[in-house]
């Protein structure tokens, strides 16, 4: 596996050759000071460090021509400015990390980038991104009959007096339970935003931070949870893009 590091400053390139060494010394590094150098090397790496001020082509625009040449290369963006972090989906990125982090965030980045990265070289031809396997039914009880609910229909859930209420495109269901157990079963393509809210990423038409708008009907968003929403959602895009 390559990591490459991407950044114009030759003691930010070494900090994280440093602390990439330490993590996974299996790793074969690569660092470029520009984004038409990175463009230009014989080989794509696998994981990319990059920030978004770079001289002549920036991140952005250096992240844009490698999908053009790779939809598989992680990329995972750093950077001391916020403004960018929404561009970042256009080009199917990672993670966004500011400035600063410490170490522990840092490893935990890296390490599902890297596992993100051993599912895109581990796959067969066809196959969806993760292997991940076409999700069941859920079997709801609402008013004494017994629903199946494909979670892939579910647009949103939300918690309204003591009764859990899954929105469809097509239809309503009201049951008695909780919202925990179903945020257990739904899978990784939901989230959270909310004490009282259950979204499907799919179904995302815009946010801010305090409401999310979806093909149907909105959800709001908890602030303390807006920026891991974020990242969530852009690891979610860069699944997606990958199928």
């Amino acid at each position: 596996m390559q990591i490459a590091v991407c950044d114009d400053e030759k003691e930010i390139r070494d900090m994280f050759a440093e602390r990439i060494e330490k993590l996974c010394p299996e790793a074969e590094l690569a660092l470029y000071q520009s984004g038409e150098e990175l463009l230009l090397a014989e080989r794509l790496p696998d994981i990319v460090l990059m920030d978004i001020c770079l001289p002549g082509r920036n991140g952005m625009e250096t992240a844009a021509e490698l999908r053009k040449k790779s939809r598989e290369t992680v990329i995972i963006f750093v950077s001391a400015l916020e403004d960018y972090v929404f561009q970042a989906f256009d080009v199917g990125a990672f993670h966004y990390l500011v400035k600063p982090f410490d170490d522990r965030k840092f490893e935990e980045v890296l390490r599902h980038a890297m596992e993100q990265a051993g599912q895109a070289g581990g796959r067969k031809k066809g196959e969806p991104a993760g292997g991940r396997k076409e999700k069941s039914s859920l079997v709801i009880t609402a008013g004494g009959k017994h629903i199946a609910v494909n979670p892939e229909d579910i647009v949103y859930a939300e918690v309204y007096d003591r009764k859990v209420i899954i929105h469809t495109m097509d239809s309503d269901i009201e049951y008695y339970g909780k919202m925990k157990e179903l945020e257990k079963l739904v899978g990784e393509e939901f989230y959270r935003p909310h004490r009282a809210y259950l979204v499907n990423f799919n179904f995302i038409r815009k946010y801010n931070a305090s409401t999310i708008w979806l093909e149907k009907g909105q959800a709001l968003m908890a602030k303390q949870n807006y920026r891991d929403f974020v990242q969530c959602y852009l690891r979610y895009n860069q699944r997606k893009g990958r199928e």
